[in-house]
């Protein structure tokens, strides 16, 4: 493995990216994280990222650039990308150009031609999803074969994503480290809201996509007997939609008034903190996907580290975040009937709930991101 060691923090690092904050979501989390772990290591940091409203700045210990583009991954945002990255030019090639996420992968595609622009060092980051994007078309399967081979160092979340991206492009492995998900650092994690309840909370958070499953959730919900649908209220707290997904999941909704579904839009972290604060058990029954995969899942750790069981479906990389009957229960996605039946037994049960919350608040703390840092930049031992 390279290692970048000798001079690498006099060395700045431009950690470029589409999605950043404002931004919510897994990947997002990564990205923020990652640059303060290493600011705070000592490294010369900047991050690049998508433009946002001023007044939703924060204060980062990095210096914040922020480029004309809406950060997405059509072709003119491409184009603004590339032409920010070729006006400086000079400055990069003498840098540590880190890209945590395929937004950006997919302008660098495009510029590892050009001689004059080849960064000192490239970093790359990836998460699940992208690397079957990639794999599936032809010409991005050459060109990404092509920035591995150019990548000083390569990371994924999550052992599955490894063995992922190794079965599409195996010129990754001598270049690979772990580089496992921890928890935000400026999570707040309320205790259990002691107000008197009259029905236990399921909660999900995530955005409102098929893959997140939060349909399935609800079927499986609307399933259990009447006189549990009348314990429990079903929360979802998301952000933006895809293909028009919250419409299917309202309307089903509507259709068991026995079952009280709640939806919360676009929440701020400390009443999501206090939404935690006052549910029972998490729910997010990711579902395989044709192009999208859940590769890790950061929002599991989180609810975790609120003391809540978790119930999720066994794909992907899940497993890496939720231990089996040890912080919550893993339910093949194929057996619907399953996890009702795994819902019955968290509603019935109030000191499993207990013990695998308990659980799950010590399992979320196993990893940081500055030892996430540290296995990137090459300074862990």
């Amino acid at each position: 493995m390279t290692e970048i060691r000798n001079g690498a923090k006099a060395k700045p690092i431009f950690l470029i990216t589409h999605e950043f904050y404002p931004l919510r979501g897994g990947i997002a989390t990564f990205t923020e994280e990652m640059a303060k772990a290493a600011a705070e290591l000592g490294y010369t940091v900047e991050v690049w990222a998508q433009s946002a409203p001023p007044k939703k700045e924060k204060v980062w210990p990095f210096r914040l650039k922020r480029l004309p583009l809406k950060g997405s991954h059509d072709l003119l945002c491409q184009i603004k990308l590339a032409v920010e990255l070729i006006k400086h030019r000079r400055v990069l090639r003498q840098a540590t150009v880190y890209l945590p996420e395929p937004g950006p992968m997919l302008t660098m595609m495009i510029l590892q031609f050009f001689h004059a622009f080849t960064p000192a060092r490239l970093i790359l980051t990836f998460h699940g999803s992208e690397i079957i994007k990639f794999s599936a078309n032809p010409l991005r399967r050459i060109l990404g074969k092509r920035l591995i081979s150019h990548a000083t160092r390569i990371s994924t979340l999550s052992v599955y994503t490894q063995q992922l991206l190794l079965r599409h492009f195996p010129d990754a492995k001598s270049k690979l480290v772990l580089t496992p998900g921890a928890l935000r650092t400026d999570l707040s994690a309320h205790e259990s809201n002691p107000k008197k309840k009259t029905k236990l909370v399921i909660l999900t958070v995530g955005r409102l996509h098929p893959r997140k499953g939060q349909l399935l959730t609800l079927q499986a919900l609307q399933n259990l007997p009447l006189t549990y649908q009348s314990q429990i209220e079903y929360w979802i707290v998301s952000g933006q939609s895809k293909e028009g997904y919250d419409e299917k999941v309202k309307a089903l909704a509507h259709k068991t008034p026995e079952l009280v579904v709640n939806f919360f839009h676009d929440v701020s972290d400390e009443r999501l903190s206090e939404i935690y604060s006052e549910s029972d058990i998490f729910a997010m029954t990711s579902t395989s996907h044709p192009t999208s995969i859940e590769g890790f899942g950061l929002v599991y750790l989180e609810a975790a580290a609120h003391g809540l069981p978790v119930v999720a479906h066994d794909i992907g990389g899940v497993s890496e975040a939720v231990r089996h009957t040890e912080t919550g229960f893993l339910v093949p996605e194929d057996e619907p009937t399953q996890l009702t039946e795994t819902f019955k037994t968290l509603i019935e049960n109030k000191a499993l709930r207990e013990k695998l919350g308990a659980a799950g608040k010590a399992w979320a703390k196993q990893n940081t991101w500055t030892q996430a840092a540290e296995h990137l930049l090459g300074n862990s031992s």
